[in-house]
């Protein structure tokens, strides 16, 4: 059995979870789904310019886990910007410093609370 995933810490929430590409019916629309941790690594890697390990130590979690989740989301967002799908951007096992709170994949916060968004 594999271990459960670590909670991550996501210090961006995004303003909008939906990316649709123009001119696509929706009948036709495939998609992909981006988790909240491969895109604050995006955010992190692409948009901040931070270094891996400084990445890695803003997320909670060790610079090859932090690799992969990089490498993982840069491919979903390839695949879907190159395809012309829609991109989902939702939950995955993360924590909000601000709260401590962690939030899990339904985006409800420990105890029921949603997160500020």
């Amino acid at each position: 059995m594999p271990r459960p995933r670590m909670n991550r810490w996501i210090r961006h929430q995004p303003l909008v979870q939906f990316y649709v590409p123009q001119g696509v019916p929706p009948g036709r629309l495939r998609g992909v789904t981006l988790t909240l941790d491969g895109l604050e690594a995006l955010r992190l890697a692409d948009a901040e310019g931070l270094e891996q390990e400084q990445a890695a130590e803003s997320m909670g979690i060790s610079r090859p886990t932090f690799s992969r989740l990089l490498a993982e989301a840069r491919g979903i967002v390839a695949k879907g910007l190159v395809n012309g799908w829609a991109i989902r951007i939702e939950g995955a096992t993360t924590s909000s410093p601000a709260s401590r709170l962690p939030v899990f994949a339904g985006g409800a916060a420990a105890g029921g609370v949603r997160p500020a968004v």
